[in-house]
């Protein structure tokens, strides 16, 4: 059977809560940004729940000996937050693995050709083909930006079955393009819209990210 691109849409009822207040045109931007960084949390302890390593120790509590486990992974952990609005992302992403190196990736979109283009590029030219990488990427519109991420991660070595994106919002092109280029790919998301606007942005969405969370509109 053909691997196939998995799109995970998380029903916990603090992901619906947070997604609403990003969601509302009047949140004020700082409350806008704390409505982000919860998802990210919440998407990322989903996204590392069967993912980390773990082995058994033996232990003892104030009482007694026990056996517990513990997480172990000799494999590199990366997470690559794509500016700026992935910048959001991290805090909470990196407080619930700690050991992760972060990797910038700086990205801006042309507004009229809807094309990306770098200006920023923090990734080690060689990444080593066992290490696991989180990508932090809020929107998922066009599909441009997390296409040139991904082509960028594999030509240094980096494996897309190692690699999940945390997403707040998805939208169908996007994932038809990565479908077929990355199959082995998993996202993980508050909710997949239903389609763009004529400027390549998602709609109902939550407007501009990283305006809205930096109070920049």
């Amino acid at each position: 059977m053909n691997p196939q691109l998995k799109v995970f849409v998380l029903p916990h009822p603090l992901i619906r809560h947070w997604l609403t207040v990003a969601r509302d045109r009047y949140t004020p931007f700082p409350l806008f940004r704390t409505a982000l960084q919860e998802l990210s949390r919440w998407l990322t302890y989903e996204a590392i729940r069967d993912w980390l390593p773990t082995h058994e120790v033996e232990i003892e509590t104030p009482l007694a000996p026990t056996k517990g486990r513990i997480i172990h992974s000799q494999a590199p952990i990366g997470i690559v937050p794509i500016l700026r609005a992935g910048l959001i992302l991290l805090e909470p992403c990196q407080s619930l693995i700690p050991g992760a190196r972060v990797y910038h990736l700086g990205m801006a979109r042309d507004e009229h050709t809807l094309e990306p283009s770098c200006y920023l590029d923090r990734i080690p030219p060689t990444i080593a083909p066992e290490t696991r990488l989180i990508i932090l990427e809020p929107m998922l519109a066009t599909g441009g930006t997390m296409i040139y991420t991904m082509q960028t991660l594999t030509d240094r070595g980096a494996d897309p079955k190692l690699m999940r994106v945390i997403s707040i919002v998805c939208a169908p092109p996007a994932l038809q393009k990565l479908s077929p280029l990355y199959p082995e790919l998993q996202i993980f998301a508050a909710a997949i819209d239903e389609t763009l606007d004529d400027r390549g942005f998602i709609v109902p969405g939550l407007g501009d990210a990283g305006d809205r969370a930096f109070g920049t509109i």
